[in-house]
């Protein structure tokens, strides 16, 4: 276990025609398979329905890697994710292993975070402050 949360974004399509039936296999998910993605490690999980059945989910876990292995072999994961596969478009496989995964290209916190030190010592140095190499410019703002 690496310590540190990974965030996981992914995408599938809903058939339209089955959007009703999919929302009502989640509300709610059946207790035994919560427990299962619980003990995946997998938390803080949602999934998002958008127009046309674009379905976004997230969730953060420490090893995803290990998470997507304990799944995979669970018996129950395993059962839910075959009734759960006819609801999608465009799918092959499983669709906890066949979802397309996006990329984070931004995390308030993070940036946050990597943002402190050089404002502690922009305060401290104000001659320093403009001079910050990663501050857009007239040049480079969209």
């Amino acid at each position: 276990m690496s310590g540190q949360t990974t965030r996981v974004c992914f995408e599938l399509r809903v058939r339209p025609e089955l959007i009703d039936e999919y929302v009502a296999r989640h509300t709610p998910v059946r207790a035994d398979m919560l427990a299962e993605i619980a003990a995946a490690g997998r938390r803080n999980y949602s999934l998002f329905l958008g127009k046309g059945g674009r379905l976004v989910g997230y969730y953060e876990t420490d090893d995803d890697a290990a998470a997507q292995a304990y799944l995979e072999t669970s018996p129950i994961a395993a059962a839910w994710e075959a009734e759960m596969a006819p609801f999608f478009l465009g799918l092959e496989g499983r669709p906890d292993q066949a979802a397309t995964a996006l990329t984070e290209v931004f995390h308030l916190a993070d940036q946050l975070a990597d943002a402190e030190p050089s404002a502690s010592r922009s305060a401290d140095h104000p001659a320093e402050a403009g001079s910050s190499a990663s501050a857009p410019t007239e040049s480079t703002r969209p």
